[in-house]
């Protein structure tokens, strides 16, 4: 409030000022000597007042305007260039899993592929036959075993285990072998094992033995497979022959497929 007053009185301090100067140089511009007269005692230099109020010291200086209303909004400045490219930031953490998408359309059917080869593992047909029983056969047939073949291409694997010994002669020889529907294997060759003995002694050998191979070109079905015991190749006298001592024979039959060649 008295901010305001004190802005008032000096605005009307100043027209007064101005009307009074404008008024004194009419009345000296009429006198013809340039002399300034009495009806115009304020200005006169010599004499005090409104006039020499007028060129005294000023005043000290008013207290600050309050601050003026906010301006219009101004117009959008234009836009500024690009700035380069930043630097690469961290990999961020791994997201969680999406949401599985639908079921594609299903395929056309594929051409249909060649026929394969029959495969055979050895768990699919195969066959144990065991008896416990001593035989002191010198010759001629010890047991049979029946077995069924399901492919023609394939081939037999036969393995005999059980005791075997001879004794009582010198130089003497027994051949114990397989045979296949009454013939011995041709192909890839006879499935056999020999004992000789040199000198009689008191020699009553008993030992486990092994005799064990592969035939082929046997045809599917039913196939008897032999085990014979017989004179060795060599042209010894036979021996004095024995198996199953206080023991179990063994005939394993399996049917595989070839080898390779």
């Amino acid at each position: 409030m008295m901010r305001s007053q004190v802005e008032l009185s000096t605005m009307l301090f100043v027209l007064m000022s101005s009307l009074m100067a404008a008024f004194c140089s009419a009345k000296n511009k009429k006198q013809p000597d340039n002399k300034p007269v009495s009806s115009c005692p304020s200005c006169n230099g010599g004499q005090t007042g409104m006039w020499t109020y007028m060129t005294s010291v000023p005043g000290p200086p008013g207290l600050p305007g309050r601050d003026g209303a906010k301006g219009d909004l101004g117009s959008p400045g234009k836009t500024g260039t690009q700035g380069s490219r930043g630097a690469d930031g961290k990999k961020g953490a791994k997201g969680e899993p999406g949401i599985k998408g639908s079921a594609g359309q299903k395929g056309e059917r594929g051409d249909k592929g060649d026929s394969g080869t029959p495969q055979l593992a050895s768990h699919m047909n195969w066959k144990e036959c065991a008896w416990r029983k001593g035989d002191d056969k010198d010759s001629g047939l010890i047991y049979n075993c029946d077995f069924v073949k399901k492919y023609p291409d394939t081939c037999l694997h036969v393995y005999y285990a059980g005791n075997i010994g001879i004794f009582n002669c010198a130089l003497c020889c027994s051949r114990w072998y397989f045979s296949f529907n009454g013939a011995e294997c041709s192909s890839p060759g006879t499935i056999d094992g020999a004992f000789f003995m040199r000198t009689r002694g008191n020699h009553n050998r008993h030992r486990h033995r092994h005799i064990e191979g592969h035939c082929n070109n046997i045809q599917k079905g039913k196939v008897r497979v032999g085990f014979w015991v017989g004179k060795c190749v060599t042209g010894h006298k036979v021996a004095d022959a024995y198996i199953g001592w206080h023991s179990m024979n063994r005939i394993f039959i399996e049917e595989v497929p070839k080898a390779q060649q």
